[in-house]
């Protein structure tokens, strides 16, 4: 049986928890946090929801609080000689105080009401020493069935790109609710090109499948779409995307 401590009670902190509940071959010993007022959302997965110098050694202990933190909290915890690992993406694993330390890193998006299935979330795990790499292994494997062995420094490139895949398209979403919304056009008729656009870019490279006016060079519409846009930073996303990929594809503004 593995034991485990989780150290935070944010959104990637639930989910964690609420699937290491599921996994009967894992108990969640103790969790502790810095927010009382949101550890009613723990007590049913948890023995126990205490203070982190509370905690008792653990198999495994989880640090999974914001980026600026996790060198502070690791050095809260009042043990030393057993595997204490952080969830960041852009972390280094040399941030743990602890002698044996890791990475558990799930490569997704967390919100606390999302339904989140772990099955096909990709698990990236780093350790100091192959014993402890092997411990995340199993652990991992009780998550997802997609678990990559990667470094500080793949993590940090890892975590660039899921910014753009995910932050940068959130937001050009964002900006074109808003557009819909300023001119009553219901926003689920993007919904099938959003979703298409997305499968595209899993079926097949994302540069073999780029369209649209930048791609073709079309300065008549990429002007008539900037003289549409009435705000300025809109005006800019637009010519910094369009530049890129006239840049990309080899053609001249």
């Amino acid at each position: 049986m593995m034991t485990i401590n989780l150290i935070g009670t944010g959104n990637v902190a639930w989910h964690l928890a609420n699937q290491l509940a599921k996994i009967p071959t894992c108990t969640l010993q103790q969790i502790a946090g810095r927010s009382p007022e949101k550890e009613g959302d723990f007590k049913s997965f948890a023995g126990e929801i205490v203070t982190i110098n509370a905690l008792q050694p653990a198999t495994i202990t989880i640090i999974a609080v914001s980026d600026d933190v996790i060198e502070n909290v690791s050095t809260l915890i009042p043990y030393q000689d057993t595997l204490v690992v952080h969830t960041s993406g852009s972390i280094t694993i040399e941030a743990i105080a602890q002698n044996r330390k890791g990475v558990f890193y799930p490569l997704q998006s967390f919100s606390k009401n999302d339904t989140i299935d772990f099955t096909n979330i990709p698990m990236c795990i780093e350790a100091t020493t192959q014993e402890d790499l092997e411990i995340l292994q199993q652990l991992a494997m009780l998550f997802s069935t997609k678990v990559y062995h990667i470094d500080s420094h793949q993590r940090k490139q890892a975590h660039l790109a899921a910014v753009f895949v995910n932050n940068f398209t959130n937001h050009c979403y964002t900006i074109a609710q808003e557009l819909c919304d300023t001119h009553q056009i219901p926003f689920e008729l993007l919904h099938a090109l959003v979703g298409k656009t997305a499968q595209k870019a899993i079926d097949h490279s994302p540069s073999e499948v780029q369209t649209g006016p930048a791609k073709r060079n079309d300065t008549k519409v990429i002007n008539e779409h900037l003289n549409m846009l009435q705000q300025e930073d809109h005006k800019s996303i637009y010519q910094t995307l369009t530049a890129s990929i006239i840049a990309h594809y080899g053609k001249e503004l």
